[in-house]
């Protein structure tokens, strides 16, 4: 795909008029699908896509547009050829574009991780034998992902990536569920079998009568995919991004005024290296290997995409239009993972949120319910599920003053999104020991 990418953009190139650029993106996939329920199959299949889009520049003029691509040169290079036209058609009734700026020194790069995934039937026999007399609900999805990028200057970049998400959970009844999640790059019988069985003892204390908790303050561990709720909130709203600096419409509005911080055990980056996402962005321009965005609490930089530098004159980073993190970082801590219920000790243990969403934006305070199989923990031992509950919390509390420490194994999760293609964005987070988080219903 890698050569047929660049043999397609090439021939693309020859067509081009006076001083017209061309910038073409690929992204792409092979991917096993199958979801059960109640531990058997009921979809499998997989997918094989690939989508070109073109930006086509005259001077400041551009228009954009993509075709899927068939795998038949002949069809490939007539619809590409036809897009072209069409674009060509478009650009003349467009207006210049102040702000659009692209790579134009160009710089190749080349990377492929292969990693090591079971194939498809017999990764599911080892979900099906975990999930043997329990209702197991979930989806597992492996394969490659890949990205390229080419322009008419030159530039040849690619970036292939193999993983594996089982995104799962032991059903119970009504709202009982134990949720959990197994990715990454390679799989580890022992780490996946640590799951399930954290994910079975979930199961037998739902069985229990939930306790009803009065609102109040009370100590909480955040597991990963809590954690990962409530950066993602940050990220869809411009806590890293320099457009919502810019314009103060960022959640860290009172970190960038300098009369607030997070606590110096967080230091948070965009890790393109140890993520799924390409190394390389829409305009050509190559990304570092990590961007710290907070270090040891404190406001560092932020992700600069190549129309915000041009508008605000300063460099890009190589950050995508929306300036969200792709492959956010959040350095570990010291909590030996194995021994966080000791280090709760009593209060709750949170596994999952939902309904995330900003109480006010300006001072980053979210809400939010906890979800799935939370629980009250006394003496590290899990007591009773805990009927559900609604948060209200400043991210300088969760992870400022009240953050008590960070574990030290932080966990790969990947985004399980597959609406058009499998979601290539993923996290690297540890779980945080919050001393005191606010509930208020």
């Amino acid at each position: 795909m890698q050569s047929y990418f660049d043999d397609l953009v090439t021939a693309a190139t020859a067509t081009l008029v006076g001083d017209e650029v061309l910038l073409a993106n690929l992204a792409g996939e092979r991917t096993d699908f199958i979801r059960l329920n109640n531990n058997d199959v009921r979809q499998a299949g997989s997918v094989d896509q690939q989508r070109v889009t073109v930006d086509l520049i005259e001077g400041r003029r551009h228009v954009a547009g993509g075709v899927n691509l068939t795998g038949d040169r002949s069809v490939d290079d007539a619809r590409l050829a036809a897009l072209l036209a069409q674009l060509r058609e478009q650009r003349r009734l467009v207006a210049d574009d102040p702000y659009l700026l692209y790579n134009t020194e160009p710089q190749s790069s080349e990377r492929v991780e292969t990693g090591t995934i079971p194939a498809a039937d017999e990764a599911l026999g080892t979900i099906r034998a975990a999930g043997q007399g329990r209702d197991l609900v979930g989806i597992y999805a492996s394969g490659e992902t890949f990205s390229g990028f080419a322009n008419s200057l030159g530039q040849r970049n690619w970036f292939q990536s193999a993983t594996f998400n089982l995104d799962w959970c032991f059903y119970l009844r009504a709202d009982k569920a134990a949720k959990n999640l197994y990715a990454g790059f390679d799989w580890d019988d022992a780490a996946f079998e640590r799951k399930v069985d954290w994910s079975a003892r979930q199961l037998v204390a739902l069985e229990r009568d939930p306790i009803d908790l009065a609102p109040g303050d009370y100590r909480t561990y955040l597991a990963p995919r809590a954690m990962e709720e409530i950066t993602t909130l940050l990220s869809w709203y411009g806590a890293f991004g320099r457009r919502a600096h810019e314009t103060k419409q960022t959640p860290f509005l009172r970190m960038l005024a300098g009369d607030a911080s997070l606590s110096p055990q967080v230091s948070i980056s965009e890790n393109t290296a140890g993520g799924v996402a390409p190394n390389f962005q829409s305009a050509g321009f190559l990304r570092p290997d990590d961007v710290p965005l907070v270090v040891d609490g404190a406001y560092a930089t932020t992700l600069v995409s190549p129309r915000s530098a041009q508008e605000y004159d300063v460099e890009t980073n190589g950050a995508s239009d929306s300036e969200s993190p792709e492959s956010l970082s959040i350095a570990p801590g010291t909590i030996p993972t194995g021994e966080v219920n000791s280090a709760l000790d009593t209060g709750l243990f949170v596994g999952n949120l939902w309904y995330t969403n900003f109480s006010d934006r300006a001072a980053c305070r979210t809400t939010g319910m906890t979800r799935f199989a939370t629980f009250w923990m006394d003496s590290g031992e899990i007591v009773a599920p805990v009927t559900a509950l609604r948060f209200d919390d400043t991210a300088y509390h969760l992870l400022g003053d009240q953050l008590e420490g960070l574990t030290d194994e932080p966990e790969v999760l990947l985004d399980a999104a597959s609406y058009q293609r499998r979601s290539t964005t993923s996290k690297r987070l540890p779980g945080a020991l919050v001393g005191a988080m606010h509930f208020v219903l």
